[in-house]
């Protein structure tokens, strides 16, 4: 033994233990609860290590074929893809800015102060997928991608015997990525009824948005809703909620978004519905179908959410917003997103991706108050 390995060995001999003293006003039953002192819990990083939405445990759900994979019923999936919006870039980072925006939000302490219940330790195994792997260089190679990504996810076996399909809720993304959700709710549970919430109505004709110029300029995330019109995957049962941007033709643009199955609630309607009469009007549009909803995150006044691709004044609050989405449960959603969340917009306080991440479990609540 060497004279430096023998002086080591005889400081950490004598080396001083810390021990702290107990907290005042708690008792040593209350420190175990709170995961003690002495005897830290380093199992649950809050602020620290690799980010999942919620602290969820993460799944590699997208391992190559043969490979076992860990069973799940309700996936959360990254979909980084930002080159079909037509504004401000950026909802590419929307996911990570998601994850980062739910660090406060965890299984152990996920009671609803209005309800008592937590929806991430019910019956449902909720897990985080990670991000699709999407090329930024091709927006065609990567919805191809971001396809075979739902594919993959939504193919796993579930952990529920008597609920065989995993649901899915995307984070995004700009509202592209909601078409491939969409391709893949179709091959599950066929057509859908889609509520929309958007300050955008999002089903414009390609020739309008993206002018005719060419087929992959015409698939964008303001016509996303008119392809999969065209393609069948939605019912003429569908619903915009929060809609005030202009469009670009007062007459046919209107007319089109009919002829694709929406109706519409506009944004200052809630003054005059009230928040229950939107959640009414809602329900009666999709009732008795299998649902889908996506949650434009600029449907939220700039005032509470800043950080998207095309804010447009005049939107709900967050509470509003929160309060609509509870409110309908007991539909059956078989698919879920927040989507257009471009964290680089966002202010220090972080008030977008915080409502996105508070957005996306309530969606989960929905899944799983009412299994398909």
């Amino acid at each position: 033994m060497s004279l430096s390995t023998f002086f080591t060995l005889l400081a950490l001999a004598h080396a001083r233990e810390i021990v702290f003293p107990p907290v005042s006003g708690y008792t040593t039953a209350d420190q175990v609860i709170l995961g003690g002192y002495n005897d830290p819990d380093i199992s649950q990083p809050k602020f620290a290590g690799l980010a999942t939405y919620a602290n969820l445990p993460y799944v590699h759900c997208l391992a190559a074929e043969g490979k076992e994979v860990e069973t799940f019923d309700i996936a959360v999936l990254g979909a980084p893809f930002d080159t079909g919006v037509t504004a401000r870039p950026g909802a590419r980072f929307g996911p990570s800015g998601i994850r980062q925006g739910s660090r406060r939000i965890f299984p152990g302490a996920g009671w609803s102060i209005y309800t008592g219940e937590n929806v991430l330790l019910d019956w449902a195994k909720i897990v985080d997928c990670g991000d699709a792997p999407l090329t930024f260089l091709d927006n065609t190679a990567a919805l191809k991608q971001l396809d075979k990504a739902h594919k993959v996810v939504s193919a796993k076996r579930s952990n529920a015997s008597d609920y065989t399909t995993p649901r899915i809720v995307t984070l995004g993304g700009d509202h592209t990525t909601t078409l491939s959700a969409l391709r893949s709710t179709y091959n599950h549970w066929g057509a859908v009824s889609v509520i929309h919430f958007d300050s955008h109505i999002d089903t414009w004709d390609p020739k309008a948005l993206g002018g005719g110029i060419s087929h992959y300029a015409g698939v964008n995330h303001g016509t996303f809703l008119h392809i999969a019109h065209e393609e069948g995957l939605v019912r003429n049962t569908s619903i915009h909620a929060g809609i005030r941007a202009p469009v670009m033709r007062p007459k046919k643009d209107v007319r089109n978004d009919l002829r694709c199955g929406f109706e519409m609630i506009k944004a200052r309607d809630i003054d005059r519905l009230g928040v229950q009469g939107v959640i009414d009007a809602l329900k009666k549009r999709v009732a008795d179908t299998k649902v889908y909803i996506s949650v434009d995150i600029d449907v939220l006044d700039p005032a509470f959410a800043p950080a998207t691709g095309t804010s447009e004044v005049g939107g709900w609050s967050t509470r509003e917003l929160l309060s609509i989405l509870d409110g309908l449960e007991g539909l059956e959603v078989v698919g879920a997103d927040v989507v257009e969340v471009a964290p680089v917009y966002d202010s220090p306080g972080e008030p977008t991706i915080l409502a996105a991440a508070e957005i996306a479990l309530s969606l989960i609540g929905l899944m799983v108050k009412n299994p398909v």
